[in-house]
């Protein structure tokens, strides 16, 4: 899968607007759209540091409703 195409997928399986993605990770939203265009991309690292944030986040709310 090509990198605009993980990064669109991440952003809308949080359910956040391109806005409040962009503002969660400290990303201008320009270079959130940019990357979903394919017209730049980010490092490969930045990608995977994205998604192990969002599944800690996940893991920690499934913590936080089992007690």
């Amino acid at each position: 899968m090509d990198v605009s195409k993980r990064i669109k997928e991440l952003r809308k399986s949080t359910g956040l607007s391109q806005s409040k993605f962009s503002a969660k990770f400290g990303i201008p939203v320009r270079t959130l759209q940019q990357w979903e265009q394919g017209i730049s991309a980010p490092p490969d690292y930045l990608i995977r540091m994205m998604m192990y944030i969002m599944q800690l986040e996940g893991k920690s709310e499934d913590n936080k409703q089992d007690t």
